[in-house]
């Protein structure tokens, strides 16, 4: 049984809520943000919540930093190698000023296997990274889609699918990308910076100085840009969301869109979003762009600085031309990392900025946990009660106002009224869906919040207006009514419900793949297949929301006994504005404006010549005889 529900009608014309954005419309809306530039809200936080998720990993990572460790040593020994061989082939080794073959030699040697081991562990490195990165990733997009399925429907009604699917998809990807490119850059710099700087001062304590005059600027640079960059990736993250809802639903409408000759405005409003996505992107990338050349000149400044003052040094005899070509290689060892870190912390800001984005989902409050000691709804009756149950979707919005009715274990209820009126929103109290505000709802007796939501959803058979199938065959879509289904049992909840007919028509039967929501069947044959759906569930309790809205009326007959077969012994409540669908309810309960304003069986609501009667005048007033 799907427990799949969709906004209504009535949701939408009352709750007042966020608006889902629209793909002929102004997608200025998305998530509220427009072309506001948020900086991260909590930077450490964030780095400090995204560490949680390396738990598993620490041993592994404990791993990978030792072989940096490891590895920057041999970095580290690379210049001062190089100055001996610089200074060896000064060295002589008798009076003839030959040069010290043998110490060139092993240096020589020394460097090779140096570079070997370097480069193995600069692959082993990478490759250990990779995999950490990627169960890290793992595990957080399985958090985060397991939290979609707890949170409450009014957060999917009030917010843009396409936006929701970002999240899930390129800001997890940024995550992953930042896990993999910076965490093992930051560890490799780090240690490479403070080995530079001591074999700086060990070899020369003036030329470090002279080294360190451009620190400051250095410094000064990477805060300016990567303060600016911030923004603006946090800024392209939402426009990218954006752009994500606008395709979402541009492709999910594509047959309103074209029936009403929208393309161009469809097309104007992507190329806007597109626009304002590139232009902010471009923003970025331009801004952490500055940051390499600019530092490049700073350092060769520092250089240079280096270069005159061991020249002095040099021809003064206070160090060796070896030194200062050691000393060289470690100042642009001690430079590099620094701009490393400056630009790594850029790939850092995009990273933070889709974390941050993942993390609002994971915080979001999930439905209510059932209460201590909840029971397990089996078996139900039925026997229904609201009792003086209040509710609205926003607190200053009432959409039902002491709504009170007493339904029978197995009689039927019918709802009817205008759009908007409330009929869709009782359903979805009774499901919890949402909870009263104010008021109680009982099932034999006891509260619902008493019971495990679980299994108080497992009593309910939903059919909506609004059909929704998943990908795959028609088999499985059956199924999900009862995973464990045999065939046998499919195809006879087929036949009961009219859809076996057309079912054997196809030429894989009951093997058929269907496409996104079943867009390659018509939406009436989209509406028997989710009644089937529900007549393999065999539900204690039937829900039929404009069931037989999309199905043509000689259809409509044969549904209509099959659901009346089903709905014997069972409590149904069913929604209908075809007001010849609920002649037969056992009740007729008549809403408007949040309440109850007529009750009755069919003929006494047409005795009473009230609202319910200039309802089914309206429709039938063609009719002889009424």
């Amino acid at each position: 049984m799907s427990k799949a529900n969709q906004p209504s009608p009535e949701q939408k014309a009352q709750a007042d809520a966020a608006a889902r954005p629209n793909p002929l419309g102004n997608m200025g809306n998305f998530g509220n943000r427009g072309g506001v530039k948020v900086k991260p809200k909590n930077f450490k936080g964030t780095i400090g919540r995204l560490w949680a998720y390396f738990g598993k990993e620490r041993r592994l990572l404990t791993i990978i930093f030792l072989l940096i460790v490891v590895n920057a040593i041999i970095t580290l020994s690379v210049p001062y190698l190089l100055g001996l061989s610089i200074d060896a082939m000064s060295m002589s080794t008798t009076t003839h000023g030959l040069f010290n073959m043998y110490l060139l030699k092993i240096v020589i040697l020394s460097l090779i296997a140096a570079f070997i081991v370097d480069g193995a562990l600069t692959f082993l490195q990478s490759w250990l990274m990779a995999g950490v990165a990627q169960r890290i990733v793992a595990n957080l997009r399985l958090k985060l889609f397991d939290k979609l399925q707890k949170l409450p429907l009014g957060y999917f009604d009030s917010r843009s699918h396409g936006d929701v699917m970002s999240r899930l998809t390129n800001d997890i990807d940024n995550v992953s990308t930042t896990i993999s490119q910076s965490t093992t850059q930051l560890m490799s710099s780090s240690i490479v910076i403070v080995g530079s700087l001591v074999m700086m001062l060990v070899l020369s304590p003036l030329l470090t100085l002279a080294s360190l005059i451009t620190l400051p600027l250095v410094i000064l640079l990477a805060r300016t840009i990567t303060k600016r960059t911030s923004l603006l990736f946090k800024d392209q993250q939402a426009k990218l969301g954006q752009l994500n809802g606008h395709i979402e639903e541009t492709i999910s409408g594509i047959l309103i869109i074209q029936a009403f000759n929208h393309e161009a405005k469809a097309i104007d409003e992507f190329d806007r979003v597109n626009n304002q996505l590139s232009e902010v992107g471009l923003k970025a990338q331009i801004w952490s762009g500055f940051l390499m050349p600019l530092l490049s000149v700073i350092n060769n400044i520092g250089f240079a600085a280096v270069a005159i003052v061991g020249g002095v040094l040099a021809i003064n005899g206070h160090i060796t031309v070896g030194v200062i070509a050691s000393f060289l290689s470690y100042s642009r060892q001690f430079v590099r990392p620094l701009t490393e870190l400056a630009n790594t912390y850029n790939v850092l800001q995009s990273g933070v900025a889709g974390a941050e984005r993942v993390f609002e989902v994971l915080d979001v409050d999930e439905e209510t946990d059932d209460k201590p000691g909840a029971i397990v709804l089996h078996n139900p009756r039925g026997h229904v009660v609201f009792d003086n149950v209040s509710f609205g979707y926003r607190p200053d919005v009432p959409i039902l106002q002491n709504v009170s009715f007493d339904s029978a274990a197995g009689s039927s209820y019918a709802f009817v009224g205008p759009t908007g009126a409330g009929k869709t929103t009782i359903v979805n109290l009774l499901t919890r869906f949402y909870d009263v505000t104010s008021g109680a709802i009982y099932i034999d007796g006891v509260d619902i919040k008493e019971y495990t939501r679980d299994s108080l959803r497992k009593c309910f058979g939903i059919v909506l207006q609004d059909t929704y199938l998943f990908s795959g065959t028609i088999m499985e879509n059956i199924q999900y009514g009862k995973s464990d289904a045999t065939q046998d049992e499919v195809e006879a909840a087929a036949v009961l419900a009219n859809a076996d007919s057309f079912i054997k028509r196809l030429p894989m039967q009951y093997e058929t793949l269907l496409s996104e929501n079943g867009g390659n069947l018509s939406q009436g044959q989209r509406q028997l297949l989710a009644i089937a759906r529900v007549i393999l569930a065999k539900p204690s309790i039937l829900i039929l929301d404009e069931a037989t809205s999309s199905i043509d009326t000689r259809t409509e007959l044969h549904i209509q006994d099959a659901l009346l077969k089903i709905m014997q012994g069972r409590t149904s409540f069913i929604i209908a504005h075809r007001l010849n669908t609920i002649r037969d309810a056992d009740s007729i309960m008549v809403i408007d404006h949040g309440g109850i304003v007529e009750k009755g069986n069919h003929e006494q609501l047409i005795a009473a010549q009230g609202t319910y009667y200039g309802m089914f005048h309206n429709q039938f007033k063609n009719l002889q005889g009424v």
